[in-house]
């Protein structure tokens, strides 16, 4: 929010100091290509840039530039005041028409139907699109296509004019303009508001808001879609990022004078005011909306403003001003005003007013044509099209959703690396053994069927390692007996303890039903009574397993083992001390797609930190087992000792 308010007092600083520019920041006839054009390669300028525009076009003498410069004169006055817009157009046509210029009359065309359908025109604005459609280039269809699509939407068919945003996405993509993309997104969102899918109004909002503020370029749409956003946190109850973008509209329809705009913002600061029982600003609001529709002289604007000052004093209990209020609305609008969904809001308000005012039967009325269009407007094929267009934008998220985590994937490799390498020498180590175990399979002559050999074989892998294992913890513990340093003697006995955590996983492996998964339980209840008894404190310390039995493949348990191995040692020896008695709990619990190890004592707690004495290996190889399992740790010393793990568990197939 911070930063949005930033770029509000940005855009305010601007328009003052940029209030002076010249012409020659647009039109530079010193230049190649003397016009920079409007809202597309600039927008460095001020509030002026009308009157810019009109100098420079009695100036410029090349065609191509000064219809360029005409069209954006005819199509950015309609932000205040259309009769001079179409006044601007209509000298477009004839000029297109005596030059013989087909193209230029096909964009002059898709301009005046812009205007003549904000003028309520929506048959004639039409007819004008549909014929500019062969004149045109394929780069000016997707504007094409959004003044069609507001046709539909202003005569309520929601359905028609999704389609038409949904084919300016598709040429936005085609041609890469991320102006019509951004445009498409912004139409759709209010569709969606449109239809009370608020939600995903939001979203297609905020993807409209990205791709505008990646182009860097402040625009009348840009301005809109920022209303729009705001619209939909509105309806969301979300009443401060409301206004937020609504102030930042504002404050770029004030720096460029786009009054149709800014109408739009006062118009909804009216609601969002009243519904915060602000109704003094609301009221300003309100009149600030008649103010700036009137100079537009836009009867569309002029009947939505009076439609909000009409709720406005419906929450104010001012139900004769509403009445009168909603009545001009409605007066204003006539009945060939093209949009139900704003006509039926205002029928919706007066039903209300008149019963406030205990006018039952003008109230029925109201309310059964507020019902008759809202049944028009809210049709079964309106809202098909816009589920579907929801299914879809549920869709694109997941594809987004999958491309992220493939992302993810790339950026594990690195620390995969040194996986890699350690897996490369354990294969080979195993590959030894393998050979070992084919040149004595000829000699066995017990096993006939392939699958009892390759059971047997299995096996004797797993017998043999663990017997090789166990043949390293006995070397250590005899090298332990010539020892009598006590650090070194502590570290090779932590090492025989580690060797012996996993020789037990394949002695379970061996001697077990499965021959690749492991009963954590009945692993854990052995490596604790294992250490207990090493260190002789079986009848001081209890081992108490505290879970369901969970069977895991040797891949997850070496590793948790040893993590269990080195957190038993260390609250064994620091946890207890003065021939206290203590009990050691350890848990594995398995919750969807993770493991959650927790190993916890009873002992003195955070009595004993800092005071082990040891070398802090034992801490790092929990660490980086806990890494190699994609995992966290939380550790918590209070009343004793909480070590929590949580791993991601990938199941094989």
């Amino acid at each position: 929010m911070r930063n949005r308010l930033l770029k509000v007092v940005f855009i305010t600083l601007c328009a003052i100091l940029n209030s002076g520019i010249s012409v020659a920041q647009i039109v530079d006839f010193s230049r190649e290509n003397p016009y920079k054009k409007v809202f597309v390669e600039t927008d460095n300028f001020g509030a002026s840039y009308l009157s810019t525009l009109e100098n420079a076009f009695e100036k410029v003498e090349a065609d191509s530039v000064r219809f360029s410069i005409l069209n954006d004169l005819a199509y950015y006055s309609h932000t205040r005041n259309l009769t001079k817009a179409l006044d601007y157009t209509n000298k477009g046509l004839e000029l297109t028409y005596l030059k013989k210029d087909t193209l230029w009359e096909g964009r002059f065309q898709i301009t005046l139907g812009a205007i003549l359908l904000r003028m309520e025109k929506l048959d004639s604005a039409q007819v004008i699109l549909q014929d500019a459609k062969s004149k045109v280039q394929e780069v000016d269809l997707p504007f094409l296509n959004t003044q069609l699509g507001y046709v539909f939407e202003r005569r309520g068919q929601i359905d028609k004019a999704a389609d038409y945003a949904v084919e300016s996405l598709r040429l936005g993509d085609l041609l890469n303009d991320k102006k019509a993309i951004a445009l498409a997104y912004s139409d759709l969102s209010n569709l969606f508001w449109k239809q009370s899918k608020f939600e995903m109004g939001l979203d297609y909002g905020l993807k409209s808001i990205a791709i505008f503020d990646e182009r860097g370029m402040i625009d009348l749409d840009y301005g809109f879609t920022l209303y729009v956003v705001g619209n939909n946190y509105l309806a969301l109850n979300n009443y401060r990022e409301a206004l937020n973008y609504y102030q930042h509209s504002i404050a770029i329809g004030e720096r460029y004078g786009f009054y149709n705009n800014l109408c739009d913002v006062y118009i909804s600061l009216v609601d969002l005011n009243a519904y915060l029982n602000q109704f003094d600003q609301a009221g300003e609001a309100g009149a600030n909306a008649i103010k700036y529709a009137e100079l537009l002289s836009n009867d569309f604007m002029v009947m939505r403003s009076w439609l909000s000052i009409g709720k406005l004093q419906i929450l104010e209990g001012k139900y004769i001003s509403a009445i009168e209020s909603l009545q001009q609305s409605i007066q204003i609008a006539t009945e060939d005003f093209g949009d139900e969904y704003y006509l039926s809001q205002a029928y919706e308000a007066l039903g209300r007013a008149y019963a406030g005012n205990h006018k039952y039967k003008d109230a029925y009325e109201a309310f059964s044509k507020y019902d008759k269009l809202k049944n028009e407007f809210f049709t079964i094929e309106s809202d098909q099209r816009i589920s579907l267009l929801q299914t879809e934008f549920e869709l694109a998220q997941k594809d987004s959703t999958i491309e992220i985590q493939e992302t993810q994937l790339k950026k594990l490799g690195t620390r995969q690396t040194l996986i890699t390498i350690i897996a490369s020498l354990l294969l080979l180590f195993l590959m030894l053994l393998y050979k070992m175990v084919q040149t004595n399979r000829s000699k066995n002559k017990l096993l006939q069927k392939q699958n009892k050999e390759k059971e047997f074989l299995l096996k004797e892998i797993h017998h043999r390692v663990k017997n090789n294992l166990e043949i390293v913890s006995s070397l250590l513990a005899l090298q332990s007996a010539e020892v009598k340093n006590p650090k070194v003697l502590e570290a090779m006995q932590k090492s025989q303890h580690r060797v012996h955590s996993m020789s037990m996983i394949h002695q379970k492996l061996y001697q077990g039903k499965s021959l690749s998964r492991i009963d954590m339980k009945e692993y854990f209840i052995n490596l604790g009574q294992y250490i207990v008894d090493s260190f002789g404190e079986e009848d001081r310390i209890k081992i108490q397993c505290d879970m369901e039995r969970i069977e895991l493949d040797v891949d997850m348990a070496i590793p948790i083992g040893l993590i269990v191995n080195e957190l038993v040692t260390n609250s064994l020896k620091y946890a207890f001390p003065k021939n206290i008695n203590g009990l050691i709990v350890i848990r594995l619990a398995e919750q969807e797609s993770q493991l959650q190890l927790m190993v916890s004592d009873n002992g003195i707690g955070k009595k004993y930190k800092n005071k082990t004495g040891g070398t802090g290996f034992g801490t790092q190889l929990i660490q980086l087992l806990t890494k190699q399992l994609d995992g966290k740790m939380t550790l918590v010393k209070d009343k004793g000792t909480v070590a929590s793990f949580e791993f991601q568990h990938h199941k094989a197939a």
